[in-house]
């Protein structure tokens, strides 16, 4: 009996269900890194520097991938 794989590499990550939920993680914390930027600094300003903007953004994707994938989180404290 051969078990045949269904799709490629990429749909199979896709279809995984911890992907899905570090995807979903990863984009509310780049959102919340923008709103933080923008209520705590950006609304002050009348031209926000993108380069701000998207360090905000990287750190808050950075704590959303690190919230669903850290030995904590994966039950390996």
């Amino acid at each position: 009996m051969e078990i045949k794989e269904e799709g490629n590499w990429i749909q199979r990550k896709i279809k995984n269900p911890h992907t899905r939920k570090t995807l979903l993680y990863i984009l509310l914390g780049a959102l919340a890194g923008f709103l933080f930027y923008y209520f705590t600094e950006g609304a002050q300003m009348d031209v926000m520097p993108r380069g701000d903007i998207f360090q905000s953004i990287l750190v808050g994707a950075f704590f959303g991938f690190f919230v669903t994938n850290s030995p904590c989180a994966r039950g390996r404290c």
